[in-house]
């Protein structure tokens, strides 16, 4: 790069610096002729109350000045200051303090500090060096405060903090209204309680309600590092947002605008959020995605809300549940998921999850669907309610319930209760292994098949295969009271045993029209979840394949309470309505 290309740089960088300064200058100078345009000023003079000395120096800098010094006191309008020594300006009725200046109005505001101007006619006080300002339970430490008696309006702009009991507030310029109890502060602002750190670049304080509002972004290294989201931090969580109110008494937290909560390894993002970790409520409104990081899931859906004391808690609305524990993940749909916790903060805890309605499920290697289930940790057993239907490649298993146990996320075995059918298209055939019978039981090793029974009012139709050419030898069709399959670590058929049994073997040529299929014999792939979009999609039985109408095992009853509610940022918008 050239001198010239430099200079040029230079250039521009001091007119771009130059621009932004007059920008603040104009708009310094407009809303102090706003502020002058509306102000009234009073005609109600200083008074000089007390001094040990007083002299002028008509041959000094300043030949109309009273020079006060020892013990001086001023009143104007029902406020009184005190200092070491003062210049009293009686034609322009204002003063300039030095020295332990002590201000107070009323009962409830006073100032100290080390020098002060003050302008009677605008009613206008400028501390300087060492300000402290104490409101009611409110106190305000900086060097450079304007406090304005008329508006009851005070600014610093050289960096400040306010205590309000417990909670700690620092920036690099704020404001406070006395009247209102009511503060805002811009640049690096952190806000420190017992419980929580805040920080961001804008923040509005109500010291009545001990309610911040977080708005907009942070920068870090003081304004000069990376911008980021406000930060929220706890004992257990972080909060990230643009649009924020936080109680500090409640440890209570209402987020707008897109934001996020991380406890520990879990992870909830929604465009609403509300958390209170006293009650321990949580609640989550639009897009929200919650992420467990531990057990490896991934929920999305349009409403959330969970008790993290109770361990109680629902999803609705767009509902899917992402397993990635295993290496390919589990996809599962439902009009609604709820969990409730037992025995919490006990040895002897256990968790229910009950999904209903429309229950879809889709991995690579197993379907299935099912009007609801439920899952119990303390057993761990998962129950499918109501024509539940598991495909796993060409095989199709259904019942009136199945019940899978599991070994963390390894199936052990499987029960199918009550009009149980499993189906097995054969490759690139019509033809179907079928076995339908009273119950069924399915037993599994390293989460591989090894045996399944088929108990009461047995029926079967089997196609063997010719080992040499791999063609079918035929059908056989069989009647028993029970039946036991043994697999292969591969899943080939290596035995089967039965006490008693009735049945034919039929040679391809000579099969029956009426024995390749089961009375009960159906075949549902087209309600099969096809990919993890499919899953949001429900095709119900086409009619008369339902199972028979007798009496089903019903499950447990679905009731949610929705606290519907309006939060404190709707009322006040209801209240301006």
């Amino acid at each position: 790069m050239t001198s010239r290309s430099i200079c040029h740089l230079r250039a521009i960088g001091h007119r771009i610096i130059f621009s932004m300064v007059l920008c603040f200058f104009v708009l310094g100078l407009l809303n102090a002729a706003i502020r002058k345009g509306k102000r009234k000023p009073t005609d109600e003079r200083v008074q000089l109350v007390h001094a040990d000395e007083l002299r002028y120096d008509a041959y000094g800098p300043n030949p109309d000045v009273q020079i006060v010094k020892g013990h001086v006191a001023f009143t104007h309008k029902g406020a009184r200051l005190n200092c070491d020594s003062a210049y009293f300006y009686q034609s322009t009725n204002s003063m300039r303090a030095f020295g332990h200046v002590r201000f107070r109005q009323g009962d409830t505001l006073s100032l100290t500090c080390d020098r002060a101007w003050y302008n009677g006619e605008e009613q206008m006080l400028e501390a300087r060096q060492n300000v402290v300002l104490k409101h009611r339970k409110q106190t305000l430490y900086t060097d450079s405060l304007n406090y304005d008696r008329l508006y009851e309006y005070a600014y610093f702009f050289n960096g400040g903090r306010l205590i309000d009991g417990k909670t700690k507030l620092s920036s690099d310029w704020g404001e406070y209204h006395t009247a209102t109890r009511t503060a805002r502060f811009n640049l690096d602002v952190q806000l420190k309680t017992p419980k929580n750190w805040i920080s961001t670049d804008t923040l509005y304080y109500d010291t009545r309600k001990s309610r911040a509002h977080v708005v907009g972004m942070y920068t870090t290294d003081k304004g000069r590092g990376k911008e980021m989201p406000s930060i929220i931090r706890g004992k257990d969580n972080t909060i990230t947002t643009t649009d924020g109110y936080f109680n500090t008494a409640k440890d209570e937290a209402e987020l707008y605008g897109r934001s996020t909560v991380v406890n520990k390894e879990k992870t909830i993002t929604a465009d609403t959020l509300y958390y209170n970790s006293e009650t321990g409520k949580n609640r989550g409104k639009g897009r929200v995605i919650f992420v467990d990081d531990k057990n490896l899931q991934k929920i999305t859906c349009e409403k959330m809300e969970y008790n993290e004391k109770i361990g109680r808690g629902y999803a609705t609305k767009n509902l899917l549940v992402m397993d990635y524990s295993r290496k390919d993940t589990l996809y599962m749909h439902a009009d609604t998921m709820r969990i409730e916790t037992f025995n919490i903060n006990t040895d002897s805890v256990f968790r229910k999850v009950h999904c209903y309605n429309k229950v879809r499920t889709y991995r690579v290697d197993i379907q299935s669907v099912c009007d609801s289930l439920v899952f119990n940790s303390k057993d761990s057993c998962l129950t499918m309610y109501r024509d539940p239907i598991i495909w796993n490649a060409g095989r199709q298993l259904l019942g009136e319930v199945v019940k899978v146990f599991m070994n963390d996320s390894t199936v052990r075995e499987a029960h199918v209760l009550g009009q149980a059918l499993s189906v097995e298209q054969l490759p690139d055939s019509t033809y179907y292994n079928q076995v339908s019978s009273k119950d069924m039981y399915a037993y599994f090793v390293n989460g591989q098949m090894r045996r399944s029974d088929a108990v009461r009012n047995v029926r079967s139709i089997y196609f063997p295969i010719d080992s040499k050419d791999s063609t079918l030898i035929g059908l056989n069709y069989v009647e028993t009271d029970t039946m036991k399959m043994y697999m292969s670590p591969n899943r080939q058929l290596e035995r089967i045993w039965m006490p008693k049994a009735q049945g034919t073997l039929y040679p391809m040529s000579q099969i029956p029209p009426t024995r390749y299929k089961l009375d009960v014999f159906a075949w549902f792939d087209y309600m099969r979840p096809k990919d993890k979009d499919d899953v949001f999609i429900w095709r119900a039985k086409t009619q008369g394949s339902e199972l028979k109408n007798i009496v089903r095992h019903a499950a447990p009853i679905q009731q949610i309470k929705i606290d519907e509610s309006p939060t404190p940022k709707q009322q006040v918008k209801q209240g301006e309505d």
